[in-house]
């Protein structure tokens, strides 16, 4: 027994609690435990109940539909909007929307109703600044982006305020995305009537371009004329073919012969005339019309007439398709979840709340005590 004790070597002395051991316990209680009672006892004996109404929406919008396609058995879809979403996140989060709550509810007197809690109620001399940061905490909004759904979580100190804030809030919005709506219906429209306004201009002056043409040159339609000088040039041909027939039928008389002579000179006038017809035609002399460049001025005339004309009919039909997109909410606030009215408190979350403080404090308090010891360790 004796060897067996010698090769084990000499015993552990008896542990003792030393100095450091009760300065740890000390600090644990001081930085952990204190902390935690005093919380618990304020906020199971001084923080005041809160409870919450919660209220989910979102933003739709219903793409137009002609005539034609809704008696063609097309329907229009309501779909969400992303970006008019995302705009309305922001929103619920803004200075604005706090500032107009407040007119119309009294956040400052809703949630400063309680006495004796000054870490869960409002302070009613605050700033508006204070009021958002506030805001913050007692209105909690939820996005998800996939499906474009929001919910709101309003917490207030009575049932009745909650209920009331979300419903103040759910009309708010509703009343911001009909602004939005109406701005863009509003803008669609005057781009519309800007663009109708100078189609109108266009054929205007395209209208009075054709009718000065025709008072300057005395002509309704050089076509119709071109048209009328041709037939006639083509009848003096046909008569000229015929007196010169007359002329090589009386071949065989003397050159003296009345009727050979009436044919000749008859044939003569026929060719000047001829001549002097397809005159007109181009611009020789002076005074004459040029029936060419008149007719070409006139079609390059028309075709701007009739590309006003389309332009014209288009910008018509855009606009009323403008008007009749205006009669209508093209977005508007969907509710999937009602304003809803608490029966029981579950606000603040007293459990979670002293169970955070707890790990944070525990964390605290280890990380310090494990820099002590390191400390010690380096002297």
């Amino acid at each position: 027994m004796a060897e067996a004790a010698a090769a084990a070597g000499p015993m552990a002395s008896e542990a003792f609690v030393r100095p450091r051991h009760r300065l740890l316990f000390w600090s644990f209680i001081v930085v952990v435990l204190l902390p935690l009672m005093v919380s618990a006892a304020y906020l199971y004996g001084v923080a005041k109940d809160q409870y919450a109404s919660t209220v989910g929406f979102s933003v739709r919008r219903e793409d137009a539909s002609s005539a034609g396609d809704i008696l063609g058995g097309l329907t229009s879809l309501t779909k969400s909007s992303s970006s008019d979403t995302d705009i309305l996140y922001e929103y619920l989060r803004s200075q604005k929307l706090v500032a107009d709550m407040d007119s119309r509810v009294d956040l400052r007197g809703i949630w400063s109703k309680p006495v004796g809690d000054p870490v869960f109620v409002l302070d009613p001399s605050g700033s508006i600044e204070d009021l958002v940061d506030y805001w913050q905490r007692m209105v909690r909004t939820s996005y998800d982006s996939t499906t474009g759904l929001i919910e709101v979580r309003v917490l207030a100190f009575e049932p009745n305020d909650a209920t009331a804030v979300a419903e103040a809030l759910l009309s708010e919005s509703a009343r911001m995305i009909n602004d939005l709506s109406a701005a863009a219906r509003e803008d669609a429209v005057r781009y519309s009537r800007e663009e109708l306004t100078a189609a109108e201009d266009r054929l205007r002056n395209a209208r009075e371009a054709v009718t000065a043409y025709r008072v300057k040159n005395q002509i309704v339609d050089p076509t119709t004329d071109f048209q009328t000088q041709a037939g006639l040039v083509g009848s003096l041909e046909n008569q000229l073919a015929e007196a010169q027939i007359e002329i090589d039928l009386l071949a065989g008389v003397a050159d003296n012969d009345p009727r050979l002579v009436q044919a000749k000179r008859r044939s003569a006038v026929i060719i000047e005339r001829i001549a002097a017809e397809r005159a007109k035609v181009g611009a020789d002399g002076v005074g004459k019309k040029d029936f060419a460049a008149l007719a070409a001025d006139y079609e390059r005339l028309l075709v701007d007439r009739e590309f006003a004309e389309k332009a014209y009919i288009t910008s018509l039909s855009t606009y009323d398709s403008a008007k009749a997109e205006s009669q209508r909410t093209s977005r508007y606030l969907a509710a999937h979840i009602l304003p809803t009215k608490a029966e029981v408190s579950r606000y603040p979350e007293r459990l979670a709340l002293l169970g955070l403080m707890a790990l944070f404090l525990g964390l605290i308090w280890s990380i310090a005590v494990l820099i002590s010891y390191s400390l010690k360790d380096r002297r």
